[in-house]
């Protein structure tokens, strides 16, 4: 049984501390490397889900189809377990980036 519980209404931070809490609990340790390639894979399929999503793009008759809602889940999972592994605070990071291109872009 899972000890762990996201509160109503969270904040990055709180998603940020489950997927370290969770990374712990499953004991899904990787490297920073495999992280990076878990999420490039991820990523993969959410672009798989978006075109299966897209009415004018073929879609494979064998083509497994992908929920676009998990795989982009999954893609915020796996960015907050590399943040977590260089203890980048993701919230903070955006709003300083958001600083810098509020001045770039006007």
């Amino acid at each position: 049984m899972s000890n762990l519980h996201l509160k109503d209404q969270p904040e990055l931070k709180d998603f940020q501390n489950y997927v370290r809490s969770m990374v712990e609990e499953r004991k899904f340790s990787t490297t920073s490397a495999e992280a990076f390639q878990f999420l490039l894979e991820e990523c993969g399929e959410l672009a798989k889900a978006a075109r299966q999503e897209s009415k004018h793009l073929g879609n494979g008759v064998h083509s497994e189809i992908r929920n676009i809602d998990h795989e982009a889940a999954d893609v915020f999972i796996f960015l907050l377990d590399i943040c977590n592994k260089f203890d980048i605070d993701l919230e903070s990071a955006f709003r300083a980036k958001e600083e810098i291109n509020k001045k770039r872009w006007g």
